[in-house]
């Protein structure tokens, strides 16, 4: 634990520059420098010493940063598709109540056909 606490002091402000190069967002830098030293201790003993450690902690890192903007990516989309959702839905009532309106003020028996016909679902043989 005390080689990891080295590590992390050692490498902390590399990796913390290199996510914040990416990011260009000081908040979401922190966050992902976080979170990938949580990784790396979960899994320091499979590191291998086949490359220097800090090129090993950038990697996870980066990979930490791109699955980070997907989920943003899938959140914003969603976040979109039910504002659109609710636009129409306030779009589709404007309309219905506009609807509404006019039909309310035409003679009859205009009315009763528009409303047999709309409402009622009857063709226009049963009208």
């Amino acid at each position: 634990m005390a080689e990891f606490e080295r590590i992390y002091n050692q490498y902390f402000l590399e990796v913390y520059s290199f996510v914040l190069s990416l990011s260009r967002n000081e908040r979401i830098a922190e966050e992902i420098t976080q979170e990938t030293f949580f990784k790396a201790l979960k899994s320091i003993d499979k590191f291998n010493g086949r490359c220097k450690i800090n090129v090993w902690l950038c990697q996870i890192a980066k990979n930490t940063y791109f699955t980070y903007q997907n989920k943003q990516r899938r959140y914003d989309t969603e976040e979109q598709v039910i504002k659109n959702s609710i636009e129409s839905m306030i779009l589709n009532k404007e309309e219905t109540f506009r609807i509404h309106k006019v039909l309310h003020c035409l003679d009859e028996p205009y009315k009763e056909v528009f409303t047999l016909r709309v409402f009622g679902e009857l063709s226009f043989k049963q009208v």
